[in-house]
């Protein structure tokens, strides 16, 4: 008779919302970026859950929201490695591209769905890595 082996199921591991939105912060401190671009980019929280996060009390964060930080946070890293200069790189966001339709990035990101976050960063990902 044949036994299976159980095999523990791997969790990811846990995501610390307090530093994820430190980080977020951060990254809107570089670009510039204000309050109302920041919801937009988190995906529109209510404005009084948007400054309590802002103030520091992540009480509690939605997935969707952590996933549209990584999004960012993997963009704002693309652009670091991509341009060795950090103006160009925070600038980036505001230049009109064609692979977006002659808008920005910045307003491809604010469009509001969790796939645009993802189509920027998939550009970004293949201009670093062309050939892979």
């Amino acid at each position: 008779m044949l036994q299976t082996i159980e095999r523990p199921q791997a969790r990811p591991p846990a995501i610390d919302a307090a530093a994820a939105l430190r980080g977020f912060f951060a990254i809107m401190q570089a670009w510039e970026l204000g309050a109302a671009d920041a919801r937009a980019l988190l995906g529109a929280p209510a404005e009084r859950t948007f400054y309590a996060w802002r103030a520091g009390n992540a009480v509690r964060v939605p997935m969707d929201t952590l996933r549209r930080i990584g999004y960012l946070a993997g963009i704002y890293k693309a652009l670091e490695l991509l341009y060795a200069d950090p103006h160009l790189a925070d600038g980036w966001i505001r230049r009109p591209n064609r692979a977006f339709g002659g808008q920005t990035p910045l307003d491809r990101m604010r469009a509001g769905d969790v796939t645009d976050l993802a189509a920027v960063r998939a550009y970004l990902d293949a201009a670093r890595a062309p050939w892979s």
